[in-house]
């Protein structure tokens, strides 16, 4: 019996925290454009403090600060989620339909297997699983609790209540 997680694929990210400036403090140098920070807010990632506008994707330039409490980095570049995913994500395919999974798409996984949001189902009743619903993996099929049993009683085996 498993769990299903939903995740994307493999990203990494750090956290932006959102400070409040405190008047009788030094004011901060900006990491983006080097100026010190006078605003009411600044905003501190990758060890370095920022202003709200300074701190953006390198490739769309959206402010990190209000598409979330994360941004991405890699190859020296800092980026929102879909940008970080759109080119350094891994694709693959869907264990139900063998389709592909774009980087950027949300996922189920159980064990090794990966699939699409909407093809996470009983394979046999086409149920529907959500996060923190029970499932059963048997022969890499997706079976509810209800085909699962129904399963092992035609195997010959009476499942365990617990």
């Amino acid at each position: 019996m498993f769990s299903p997680s939903c995740r994307p694929l493999s990203p990494v990210f750090v956290g932006i925290q959102m400070l409040s400036v405190q008047p009788d403090t030094k004011p901060k140098g900006c990491a983006g454009c080097n100026r010190k920070i006078k605003d009411r807010y600044l905003l501190k990632a990758l060890d370095k403090y920022w202003h709200e506008d300074c701190l953006k994707c390198a490739c769309c330039d959206c402010r990190l600060g209000e598409v979330g409490s994360t941004l991405y980095t890699k190859a020296n570049l800092i980026l929102c989620r879909r940008d970080y995913l759109r080119l350094f994500g891994v694709t693959g395919n869907c264990a139900a339909c063998s389709k592909l999974i774009p980087a950027f798409e949300m996922v189920m996984r159980a064990k090794e297997n990966v699939y699409h949001l909407d093809c996470f189902a009983c394979q046999l009743c086409n149920q529907r699983f959500c996060v923190g619903d029970k499932f059963f993996l048997k022969n890499n099929m997706i079976l509810c609790q209800t085909d699962y049993e129904e399963g092992l009683m035609k195997e010959g085996y009476a499942p365990q209540v617990r």
